[in-house]
């Protein structure tokens, strides 16, 4: 969640350039009392049904997992501490053999679905949540042992040191080859850069009138070539502009929108060498350069300490899908995102749960706005007992966003969090309203009909992504309870 207005909490920040140094004050050292609400509260988590189920990779498999939540349909069922198990009749000639580890959470299972969570995990695990009675504490059996035991020894070798890459022949020559390769790619992406910039001026000197009637390869022809430039980054940025022609009412603003932000970022790549090192890592990756996520875990800025967990959203990207799932630091508010991209038929993380809170210490990317993290090291899920932090107003939070935005002109989706706020429908629109009478609009009707049903008409705290012109929400907390909000393609 973006930070509220001014250093010293007067309302108002000290100049736009002050907007960096700013958040990350704010991040790094809050001042006591500054969220209202206390820091959140834990203890171990006991599973939900709707928990569970939003583990699912697909709605498919939610319904295959509620099918085989049946009692009737399993044997030698047990649990002890963390983990459960039980073995499932299924179309083999040998039941599956299913186990959880209930802490992160983790599944095994011996049947030959691809999917993380498979339809037998999600089961079990729907029975250990629904009718906790049926599962007795028990001893593991040897197979259930195993699987703990190899997992416990997979995390210690990944809290250890890292083994070192293998030493090159020649060092010097191998260095020499990745510099080359490190300036062939900035050639072509330069190349790139100054192909888009003349298509990109030609779209603007002819006028937006006909866009709407352009073919399909008028946007993905650019967008192709921005791949061939090793600029992928770009080409997402292109082939996005294909869909607001066709978005309803006001498109022509909405594109100027996004063509400006692609003109900010051809401009800025053509000065790269002059811009400070955190801007110039932010319009690296907007092009399309990454990191891995192993040198960002050996080299990025680290933070620890107890994060919440408290919303996540999926988006179609060409043939990926893309997960962000959103945490809170409890005692700074500090936000952090967790990328995830899988291809159709391959499963997503599922293992960061929204209505949780772990003890973590978190690896940022370098960034203007540091936002996008992976998770270095982390204890067992435990259960959302208090309220998250968030702003007092909705004008607390739009001045915050005001300010990540002069800190990252690129920045597409920001965490949103306010406190107290009511879901109000006028002329179809929905919004929340504040105290003060102020009002966010929010992305879709959806998202209202579920904030009403969880408010019961009282104010409730809400956690979301915010685009500029509207809320998604993700999460909310009304009464004494945390409750989840699904976003998917």
């Amino acid at each position: 969640m973006p930070p509220p207005a001014g250093r010293d909490g007067a309302g108002t920040w000290t100049s736009p350039s002050d907007a960096r140094s700013i958040i990350l004050a704010w991040a790094r050292a809050r001042p006591p009392g500054r969220w209202s609400g206390e820091p959140t509260s834990l203890a171990r988590v006991q599973w939900t049904i709707d928990q569970v189920v939003a583990l699912a990779p697909d709605p498919a498999a939610a319904r295959a997992g509620r099918d085989q939540a049946d009692v009737r349909r399993w044997s030698a069922l047990g649990r002890a501490e963390a983990a459960a198990w039980g073995e499932c009749r299924g179309s083999a000639a040998q039941p599956y053999r299913t186990c959880l580890d209930t802490a992160e959470p983790a599944f095994g299972c011996s049947c030959p679905s691809r999917k993380l969570p498979c339809k037998h995990a999600l089961g079990l695990f729907l029975i250990l949540a629904g009718q906790p009675g049926t599962i007795a504490e028990a001893a593991p059996p040897h197979w259930v042992a195993e699987w703990l035991a190899k997992r416990a020894e997979r995390a210690r070798k990944s809290a250890g040191p890292a083994a070192p890459a293998p030493a090159p022949a020649d060092p010097a020559a191998a260095a020499e080859e990745q510099a080359r390769r490190a300036r062939r790619r900035q050639g072509r992406v330069a190349a790139g850069v100054e192909e888009l910039a003349l298509w990109l001026a030609d779209l603007v000197r002819n006028g937006l009138a006909d866009l709407p009637g352009r073919p399909r390869q008028f946007w993905s022809q650019p967008a192709a070539r921005m791949v061939d430039a090793q600029a992928p980054g770009l080409a997402r940025l292109v082939g996005e502009l294909a869909e607001v022609p066709h978005s309803g009412p006001a498109w022509p603003d909405r594109l100027l929108t996004r063509v400006g932000r692609l003109h900010l970022a051809l401009e800025g790549y053509r000065r790269i060498e002059t811009l400070p090192a955190p801007l110039r890592a932010e319009l690296a990756t907007v092009v399309g350069f990454t990191e891995s996520r192993e040198a960002v875990s050996a080299r990025g800025e680290r933070v620890a300490g107890r994060w919440l967990v408290l919303g996540r959203s999926i988006r179609q990207e060409e043939r990926l899908r893309a997960q962000r799932t959103w945490l809170l630091e409890a005692a700074t508010g500090r936000p952090a995102m967790v990328l995830d991209h899988a291809a159709q038929q391959q499963p997503l993380d599922p293992s960061l749960v929204p209505g949780t809170a772990m003890d973590a210490e978190l690896a940022f990317y370098p960034a203007a706005l540091p936002l996008r993290a992976v998770v270095v090291e982390r204890g067992e899920a435990l259960a959302l007992a208090d309220r998250f932090p968030a702003e007092p107003t909705a004008a607390a939070a739009l001045r915050g966003y005001a300010a990540a935005l002069a800190a990252n002109p690129w920045l597409e989706l920001a965490p949103l969090a306010v406190r107290g706020v009511l879901p109000c429908r006028e002329d179809a629109a929905w919004s929340l309203a504040d105290a003060e009478g102020a009002r966010l609009p929010l992305a879709n009707e959806t998202g209202g009909l579920v904030l009403l049903a969880v408010s019961g008409g009282r104010p409730i705290d809400v956690f979301g992504e915010w685009d500029g012109l509207a809320l998604t929400p993700l999460g909310a907390w009304a009464d004494v309870a945390f409750s989840t909000i699904e976003a998917g393609p």
